[in-house]
C-alpha cells in the first residue's frame, strides 16, 4: 500500500494547504445542504483536487461531497476510498482551527490505510500496514514520503499512564448520554479530564496518547472515522461500535454510524463505558 499511501498524503497535503489560503481570506462562500450542515468554498475545493489524485489508482471513491452511491452498486466494491474533504466546517467557519483533511482506504469494510492533515497546524497523522501510525510536521506541500518519514514519530507519543482518565469530546456535539459516561468515568477514576476538540482531530489525540478514550453519543458519518479509526488502530486503540461491541466496519448500507467508543485494546467494554 506504499502508492496508496503516497497518493493519499499528497492529496491531502495540497488539499489543505489550498484550504488555508481560503481559511486566510474569509471568503467561505458558505452554503447549506438539505441536513442544514454547511459547506463552503473551501470544501468543494479540496474535494476536487482529493478526487484529482485518487482517481489515478482506479479504486472507488465515496466522499461526503460527491452524489452518493447507491448500497446495491458500491456493496460489490471490496477496495474504496472513504474522504472527508473538510472534517469540522462549522470549526472552519468558526475560525477555531480545529478542521482536517481525512481520507481512508477501505479493504473488505476494514480501513487499512488512514491519513489526517490539519492544516492550521501543518500536523499530519498517517497509517498503514506497512508503517504502522505515525504523526509528522509539513513544511512544504511538495514533501515526498520519504522525507516525511525520516521526520515522523511513531504512535503514540506519550506512553507513560497518568493518574488523569482523559477523555476527548466534539466540542459542537454534546449530549445527555456522555454527561451519563462522564459521572460513570469519575466513579472509578479518581481524577478525570476533559478534552474538547472539533474534526477527527480527537482521533488523532487519542493515537497520540494524549487521551485515553474518545466517546461519541451523536450522530456521525463513515467518512469522519474511518481515516482516524485507522491510525488509531496500529497505536493500540479500537473504535468500538456501541451496537455491535465490535471494531466499526465500512461501507455499510447505512453511511451513519453508531454511537462508538475510541479506547485502548486493553480496556474492555461494560455497559458502554471502559474497564480495565
Amino acid at each position: 500500500m506504499k502508492e496508496e499511501l503516497n497518493i493519499a498524503i499528497r492529496s491531502a497535503i495540497n488539499a489543505g494547504f489550498e484550504i488555508l489560503k481560503i481559511y486566510n481570506s474569509n471568503n467561505f462562500n458558505v452554503k447549506y445542504k438539505k441536513d442544514r450542515s454547511p459547506v463552503t468554498l473551501a470544501d468543494e475545493l479540496s474535494n476536487k483536487i482529493i478526487c484529482k489524485y485518487l482517481i489515478k489508482t482506479g479504486i472507488p471513491i465515496l466522499s461526503e461531497e460527491n452524489d452518493q452511491v447507491s448500497y446495491d452498486f458500491r456493496k460489490k466494491w471490496e477496495k474504496l476510498w472513504l474522504i472527508d474533504p473538510l472534517d469540522g466546517t462549522k470549526e472552519f467557519i468558526k475560525k477555531n482551527g480545529e478542521f482536517a483533511v481525512n481520507i481512508a482506504l477501505i479493504v473488505n469494510k476494514t480501513p487499512k490505510l488512514g491519513v489526517i492533515f490539519i492544516p492550521v497546524t501543518s500536523e499530519l497523522y498517517f497509517s498503514s500496514p506497512e508503517y504502522g501510525s505515525l504523526k509528522s510536521h509539513i513544511k512544504s506541500k511538495n514533501s515526498s514520503l520519504s522525507s516525511i518519514l525520516k521526520k515522523s514519530i511513531k504512535l503514540p507519543i506519550e506512553k507513560n499512564p497518568s493518574e488523569t482518565f482523559k477523555i476527548t469530546v466534539s466540542r459542537s456535539h454534546k449530549s445527555v448520554f456522555f454527561e451519563k459516561f462522564l459521572l460513570q468515568s469519575k466513579k472509578k477514576y479518581s481524577k478525570v479530564s476533559i478534552l474538547n476538540k472539533g474534526s477527527s482531530i480527537k482521533l488523532c489525540i487519542v493515537a497520540e496518547g494524549k487521551a485515553d478514550c474518545y466517546p461519541r453519543f451523536s450522530p456521525s458519518m463513515e467518512w469522519d472515522t474511518a481515516a482516524g479509526q485507522a491510525i488509531c488502530f496500529n497505536a493500540g486503540y479500537d473504535l468500538i461500535d456501541l451496537v455491535t461491541k465490535k471494531n466499526m466496519v465500512y461501507n455499510r448500507i447505512n453511511l451513519t454510524n453508531n454511537f462508538f467508543l475510541v479506547k485502548k485494546n486493553n480496556l474492555r467494554l461494560i455497559n458502554s463505558k471502559p474497564i480495565k
